[in-house]
């Protein structure tokens, strides 16, 4: 199989962008949204620095800042739990003509994990459920479909995301995180 890419796919790869920030001026200042933003553009989670810097500059919506740093400093952890999970419920997924056969296809979907949690801490870092851009997400599916992505592994890759990260916090601030990790995993259940 050749891993060379497309010119059509490296185009779909630049706009398939996860988040965004268009609506969070009401919430927070242009320098703390900048933030985010060179974040993502970076396609790195928030260090702490940046989160420390989001506190002073939008104090009102810190609440949630802690546990976006507890995930991004636990995020290898969370991926690996993941990945263990979608091989436990499906060994053949991995093996010649399953979805995420070769290696490389494997180790795309598994930096995509990590990505998608990425962009789960953002919205939570943010207080803002819904994070998603529609646009970036229709040129995900279309990445998805043309890649031949196996989708249903990706939605049991996010919901285990979302059961390990849980794991890590007490139940009333799983109660409260929840909404983060169901939008985003709502949103690729429709790309189907």
């Amino acid at each position: 199989m050749s891993t060379q890419l497309s010119e059509h796919v490296k185009e779909l790869i630049k706009k398939a962008r996860i988040v965004s920030f268009a609506d969070w001026q009401q919430s927070h200042p242009a320098a703390a949204i900048a933030l985010f933003q060179a974040a993502d553009q970076e396609g790195r989670y928030l260090t702490a620095a940046d989160l420390d810097q989001i506190s002073a500059l939008a104090p009102d919506q810190t609440r949630l800042i802690a546990i976006a740093n507890l995930l991004r400093e636990q995020c290898a952890e969370i991926v690996q739990e993941a990945r263990a999970q979608v091989l436990q419920r499906d060994p053949t997924l991995t093996q010649p003509g399953g979805g995420l056969y070769p290696a490389e296809r494997a180790d795309a979907c598994w930096r995509d994990f990590w990505h998608f949690l990425r962009c789960i801490t953002y919205g939570i870092a943010g207080q803002h459920p819904h994070y998603t851009s529609p646009e970036g997400l229709h040129y995900m599916q279309l990445l998805y479909q043309e890649l031949r992505v196996p989708l249903p592994a990706m939605v049991v890759g996010l919901e285990e995301i979302k059961t390990a990260s849980l794991r890590r916090v007490s139940p009333e601030q799983q109660e409260e995180l929840t909404p983060y990790f169901d939008h985003l995993i709502n949103q690729m259940k429709q790309f189907s």
